[in-house]
């Protein structure tokens, strides 16, 4: 095959050409259109087109994990085998499962271009399988609604906002909580509209329940849209919105007597108390902004009964807390 594809190119180059000679170079049959690029070169090329500035960064530091194992390597040498090394070789290193996956999947997407590109023949990783990470990986913290009472006396007002809007939506904290703007808070008809998330099915319409309308509409009386266009602005910056809220949360849970977890686990406890409260899976999936094959049929089908999901959460709390 290779003695072919230089014949081919000899060929067009001296003028001797036929309809099936250009098929075959132009990679109608499966050849490459030239000689494979370096590896760091591809890398740092598939980075750059990236354009989410939030999906670069994370694809940022898969690449550098990449990038300093098959350092060197043509794009054509990165082969099953050599893949499988990677893997033992992160493993050995004490990198989790999950990990490696990501930058798997990172090193997956980046092949599959260059075959697309025709800079390889074919993608490796037709013999290559992602570890099994479900084991070893850590369950979420769901918040009790004890905790919850215990977080919300503790914590100051726009941690208090920002705890009930995760605990009553399930956003995103760092996609679409901390972004989240007055304008696409609609107190009228009771909804937050999310605009902007990482898949087209984040983008949604979510019941507000009473109990997040109120919250947010004190916090609005102390930081509304005079102060501010987002709804958790930076104080010393209120053009901008919160990057982030580590040290304060840490703070609320050690004065409620809470042992650490992350403030995205507030997502998980939504999920949990929706399923809880009788939401269906798909439904619960859809409220969560999840883009899946297994839920791509029945999303559609969720916004007429996402009120009353929330009706049912409201009861649900108010049967417990009681």
């Amino acid at each position: 095959m290779a003695r072919y594809a230089f014949t081919v190119r000899l060929s067009l180059t001296e003028g001797n050409t036929s309809g099936r000679d250009i098929e075959i170079a132009e990679g109608r049959f499966g050849l490459v259109r030239s000689e494979a690029p370096k590896f760091e070169t591809w890398a740092d090329q598939f980075l750059e087109s990236v354009q989410h500035p939030n999906t670069k960064r994370a694809y940022k530091s898969c690449v550098v994990a990449l990038k300093s194992h098959f350092k060197g390597l043509k794009l054509s040498e990165v082969t099953g085998d050599r893949i499988e090394l990677f893997k033992q070789a992160r493993l050995k290193a004490g990198t989790g499962p999950a990990t490696i996956n990501r930058n798997l999947a990172v090193l997956r997407r980046m092949m599959k271009l260059a075959e697309r590109q025709r800079l390889i023949s074919r993608s490796p990783f037709s013999e290559v399988e992602f570890l099994e990470e479900r084991s070893g990986r850590r369950q979420p913290h769901i918040l009790t609604w004890d905790e919850e009472k215990r977080l919300l006396a503790v914590a100051a007002a726009m941690l208090r906002a920002l705890i009930v809007l995760l605990l009553e939506t399930g956003l995103r904290i760092g996609r679409e909580a901390l972004p989240l703007r007055w304008e696409n808070v609609d107190f009228l008809d009771g909804a937050i509209i999310v605009r902007k998330s990482k898949t087209l099915a984040g983008r949604r319409c979510i019941p507000l329940s009473e109990t997040c309308k109120k919250e947010l509409l004190e916090w609005r009386s102390l930081a509304g849209p005079e102060v501010s266009p987002y709804v958790f602005p930076n104080m010393r910056k209120a053009t901008v919105h919160l990057k982030g809220v580590r040290k304060p949360w840490v703070k609320a849970l050690k004065a409620a007597s809470i042992s650490y977890f992350p403030i995205y686990n507030l997502r998980a406890t939504f999920a949990s108390r929706l399923s809880a409260a009788g939401a269906p899976d798909n439904m619960v999936a859809g409220m969560l902004g999840h883009s899946s094959v297994s839920i791509v049929n029945t999303y559609a089908k969720v916004d007429e009964f996402r009120g009353e999901a929330i009706r049912k959460l409201e009861t649900l709390r108010a049967t417990s807390v009681n």
